[in-house]
């Protein structure tokens, strides 16, 4: 119970401030969501640090790795676990499974994206 409530408050702490940052710099460039792009690859560095820290040393505890990179990481973007995933696939040398993740991950959420909105229109 006590790792779920790590991951609750430090989840609810990464989503606010991906909002703020989000907010703030979506509308500097027209064609270009800054602020996502920024949250994406800052959540990047954030979780590669937090488990290379965490791998390598043994620095942090399991909670303390739920807390940052589970919950802080996650809340702040999806997209750092999904790219130490595929960094995971590639350093592993699964390069068929990287590509079929990689590539269905992006298809197919954009995909899910479009047909959620032709759903939404027919209700």
């Amino acid at each position: 119970m006590k790792q779920i409530a790590l991951v609750f408050v430090s989840g609810g702490l990464g989503s606010a401030l991906r909002f703020y940052i989000s907010k703030t710099f979506n509308d500097y460039f027209p064609n270009f969501f800054l602020g996502t792009f920024i949250v994406n690859i800052l959540g990047c560095l954030l979780i590669g640090l937090i488990l290379g820290i965490s791998f390598k040393h043994n620095y942090l505890s399991q909670n303390q790795t739920l807390l940052l990179a589970t919950g802080f990481c996650g809340g702040f973007t999806t997209f750092s676990s999904f790219a130490f995933e595929n960094h995971t696939l590639l350093k592993l040398g699964e390069y068929y499974g990287f590509a079929i993740y990689l590539g269905s991950s992006i298809l197919l959420g954009i995909a899910a994206v479009a047909f959620g909105l032709w759903i939404s229109k027919m209700i």
